[in-house]
């Protein structure tokens, strides 16, 4: 490893400009993230592989910004797959971080944010997690979304089901379900609605899965529509928000004594040391139970409830 005052390499990855603040309320230099991911690269890694890759960078000068397609400029042995995506209505070049030296690479990019599909590479109908994403009202407090995160863990282990839990990164936690193959994507958003459903039902006074923001009443948002082609975060990801937090497992048993800005660049290595709490925690997957599926197929998919709900509510305003 050659060093300088703000420029290094690592395994044949040239680093640059590692003095430079992260972005602005980062709490992080450029190295920071660096020395971060490469700390964790193992345990990171391992959620990344084979997985197509999005990530978010924050570059100098530059808003912070999504990068799904791989820039040309990027080293030929840096892994890829090629996907349709719907949004855009194209093809797009996914990476694959498989490896040290990609991930390296990728944190020189000054990217912050690791966002990876629910489904890999080889198998892109087939979901290999259930996923349910739990977001606090504006202004809640942490202490509801821990609530909400035991409807969600009752709910599951009502169905016959166990997940694993972990920070956001944000305000809120995401609840992951490992599943057995085969599981069809539609099946699978389907459960997820389901479960939703069941979690609310068991407190609707403190849990609701309105998708229109205006209906939640200040309830905490389950959110079921991490599903088909969308991605999460991954765990270990650090966070592009103020302190630079990390997206980091945690023990059912210990969710109520923790608080996401626990996590951060800084302080992830030393707390998990050798470990990787995520593996650790994950459960065995599991086939999905098919009262649970058949109960989600009759639940309307809520972003397209929602786009109908605000085209009736356009042309209720236009007085059709």
């Amino acid at each position: 490893m050659s060093s300088g005052k703000s420029g290094e390499e690592r395994d044949g990855v040239s680093l640059t400009n590692l003095d430079q603040a992260l972005f602005e309320g980062a709490d992080a230099t450029k190295r920071d993230l660096v020395d971060y991911l490469d700390a964790v690269r193992d345990r990171i890694i391992l959620q990344l592989r084979d997985r197509p890759l999005s990530v978010l960078r924050t570059v100098r000068g530059q808003a912070p910004f999504m990068q799904k397609n791989l820039p040309k400029y990027a080293p030929s042995w840096i892994e890829a797959v090629s996907m349709w995506a719907e949004a855009s209505k194209r093809e797009v070049s996914y990476a694959l971080c498989n490896d040290r030296r990609t991930l390296l690479w990728f944190a020189n990019q000054r990217a912050v944010e690791y966002h990876v599909t629910l489904v890999p590479a080889d198998h892109l109908d087939q979901p290999t997690y259930m996923v349910l994403d739990i977001d606090p009202p504006e202004g809640g407090e942490f202490e509801k979304v821990v609530g909400a995160a035991l409807l969600i863990r009752q709910a599951l282990a009502d169905s016959g089901l166990s997940g694993a839990v972990k920070t956001s990164g944000a305000k809120g936690v995401h609840i992951f379900v490992p599943l057995k193959a085969p599981a069809a994507t539609d099946d699978v958003a389907a459960a997820t609605r389901a479960l939703a459903a069941r979690a609310e039902r068991l407190d609707p006074a403190l849990a609701t899965t309105a998708y229109i923001r205006e209906e939640r009443e200040g309830k905490v948002f389950l959110d079921s529509t991490r599903a088909g082609g969308a991605t999460v975060v991954a765990a270990y990801s650090p966070r592009a928000r103020p302190g630079t937090p990390v997206s980091c497992p945690v023990a059912w048993d210990d969710l109520d004594g923790i608080h996401p800005r626990d996590f951060t660049v800084h302080t992830v290595p030393e707390l998990i040391g050798d470990a990787d709490p995520w593996t650790q925690l994950m459960p065995e997957a599991q086939p999905l139970p098919q009262d649970l599926i058949d109960e989600g197929h009759t639940i309307p998919v809520a972003r397209v409830q929602a786009m109908h709900e605000g085209k009736r509510r356009a042309r209720a305003a236009r007085g059709d």
